[in-house]
Parts: structure tokens; C-alpha cells; sequence
């Protein structure tokens, strides 16, 4: 696990291991070694986990600091990471990605057709698992689901659309991210017993975070290199997925220079130029600020909810969203 406020609790470690552990064996299926391997291929590259974790933090939130939560909050969180993996399945094949996490992506190892029905595999899964933890838990999935194609289809039909607008931005990165975050939050909050406005809050606030980490993730695509990246800078421009930031910027005073460039798709060899213009605007900054006060309101969800040390990582996690953006510009 990164370093991160929740990875120095007192169970972080047994988490992650019961998250990881968990997440294999919902994938692996018993005399079907081909589909185990295809559905396990991202799962086993890695990543942060955050999902997961915060359903286990949310239900942490209601316990005394460093007792381990029960085994189906673990579950539960498991559900709302395999519907995050199998989105990332069909997204790739929708981008025609070739690499994920480090490693090939599944539709370029195993193709298309497999790919989406992997991606089909895991949701399922993820489905099966919430349906064994009630009736609230699965229909809260579906309508994560649910939610998770509105925001997808939202930003198809933008793409490319210099007069893209905050109107047409927030649903969806609500229901691409936001979602998955509050569902992960409510899940922990639902299975482990808590009153219902203390669920509300902990979904608000897994809303709250969900939110500033897109507006967060949209401005390091334009501020930070290729290599901090680990892909091409401004590639959400390049793929006609105008963010914030450049939204802001198309406002602007340098709005016309910038819209020049993008209006008939953004050539590779003017990605660099076009970065320039947003970093030299104020759309960086104005974006800055609207995730400043998303981090805010998520920090006084969760500190309303609990004063633990459970809660404040959970707040501190937050604020580290801001952080890694200070890092990237002082640097």
C-alpha cells in the first residue's frame, strides 16, 4: 500500500491483505483457468485499492481505533472494486488502449470480445457479492452501475465540443467517479450497522472526495510530464475530453488561442503548445479552488461523523488531493 494517512493505521496492514485476498478468490473460478486468468489480469497488476478502503475506513469510523471491521465490509468494499476494474475493461476498449496499470491492457492481450466480457464478468461478480449482503447494498450497486454508464455516456457526448460547460462537466465525472466513491462510503456504513443520517454523511462525503479527485486528476493531466504520469500529458485533449481546467481556459483571455487548436482534434505535435496555453491561463487555478472546496465539505462530512483517527485519515486522505497538485507546481 502507498503511503498514504490510512495506510499508518493500526490495521492497514490486515486490510489490504483481506482486500487482496478477497479480490482473487471473486475472480477465480474453479475449472475455468482461462477466464480466472483474464478476469485476475488487472486485479494483479496492482493498485491503490482506495474503494475498498474507504469502505472499511467508513466503517471504521463506528469502531474503537485499531479493531479490524467484520468480513463483509471487506466484501462489500471488494463489489465496488470489481466494478471499477470491469469499467476500466470496457473503457479501455473503448480508448483502444494498449497499456493499463503498467502491464497490457486485457483487450490488447486477449482482444475485444474478451475484454468486454470479462469486464461483464466482473460486474456480475461484483452484483453477486452485494446481492449476499442485502437488498440495500445490491440495489445501491445497480444504481452505482447505472450511474457509472450515464456519466460514461455524458462525456461521449461531449466529446471534442469546445462549448463544453461546468453544467455538463460535474454529472458527469458525478457519475463516472463520484459514484463509485459514495457508493464505497455507503456500503461501509450500511453493512456494518450504522444509523441512517451517520449513512448520509458518509456518503456525502465519498461524494465530497469523489469529485475533488476528478477535478484533482484533471489538472495533473495538464501540469504534470509524461513521466510523472506514466502516459502523454493532456492526453484528455488529445482524446477530445475537455476538463475543468480547460474548460476554464476556453473562457479566458487565451480561450481563442487554445480553441484554435482543439476545434478540429488536438494534433500530437500541438499537444505541448496547447498544455502551455492552460498552464499559463487561470483555468489551473479557478479549478484549484472549486476542488478546495469539495476537499472542504468532504472533511466536514467526516469529521461530523467521527473524531477517531479512522476519520481523520480519512479527512487528511482528502487533503492530500491538494497536496499532490502544491507538489507538482512548487516543484
Amino acid at each position: 500500500m502507498a503511503d498514504t494517512p490510512l495506510s499508518r493505521l493500526p490495521t492497514a496492514a490486515d486490510d489490504s491483505a483481506r482486500i487482496e485476498s478477497f479480490l482473487l478468490e471473486s475472480v477465480t473460478i474453479e475449472g475455468d483457468a482461462y477466464l480466472s486468468e483474464i478476469a485476475a489480469h488487472l486485479i494483479k497488476a496492482g493498485g491503490k485499492r482506495q474503494r475498498p478502503l474507504f469502505t472499511v475506513a467508513s466503517a471504521a469510523t463506528g469502531t474503537d481505533d485499531g479493531i479490524p471491521v467484520p468480513h463483509d465490509v471487506v466484501r462489500g468494499g471488494v463489489a465496488v472494486e470489481l466494478v471499477q476494474v470491469g469499467s476500466l475493461y470496457h473503457d479501455d476498449v473503448m480508448d483502444e488502449a494498449e497499456i493499463r496499470r503498467q502491464v497490457s491492457s486485457v483487450n490488447a492481450r486477449w482482444g475485444n470480445l474478451r475484454a468486454i466480457l470479462a469486464g461483464d464478468f466482473l460486474l456480475a461478480k461484483a452484483s453477486e457479492i452485494a446481492a449476499d449482503l442485502g437488498t440495500d447494498v445490491a440495489g445501491l450497486l445497480a444504481r452505482t452501475i447505472a450511474e457509472l454508464c450515464q456519466g460514461q455516456v455524458a462525456e461521449l457526448q461531449t466529446l471534442y465540443d469546445i462549448s463544453r460547460t461546468e453544467e455538463q462537466y460535474f454529472p458527469s465525472i458525478s457519475g463516472k467517479t463520484a459514484s463509485l466513491f459514495a457508493a464505497a462510503t455507503r456500503i461501509g456504513g450500511i453493512v456494518s450497522g450504522r444509523e441512517q443520517p451517520v449513512i448520509e454523511q458518509l456518503t456525502r462525503f465519498g461524494h465530497h472526495y469523489g469529485m475533488a479527485f476528478q477535478i484533482v486528476d484533471d489538472i495533473l493531466d495538464v501540469i504534470a510530464t509524461d513521466e510523472q504520469l506514466g502516459k502523454p500529458a493532456g492526453r484528455d485533449m488529445l482524446e477530445g475530453v475537455y476538463s475543468l481546467p480547460v474548460i476554464h481556459t476556453l473562457a479566458g483571455p487565451s480561450g481563442p488561442q487554445l480553441a484554435k487548436l482543439l476545434s478540429d482534434g488536438l494534433a500530437d505535435h500541438d499537444r505541448h503548445k496547447a498544455i502551455d496555453i492552460v498552464r499559463s491561463g487561470r483555468g489551473i487555478e479557478s479549478a484549484l479552488t472549486i476542488a478546495s472546496d469539495f476537499v472542504a465539505k468532504a472533511q466536514a462530512e467526516i469529521l461530523g461523523v467521527s473524531r477517531n483517527k479512522v476519520a481523520h485519515a480519512l479527512a487528511d486522505t482528502a487533503q492530500g488531493l491538494l497536496k499532490s497538485v502544491s507538489l507538482l507546481t512548487t516543484a
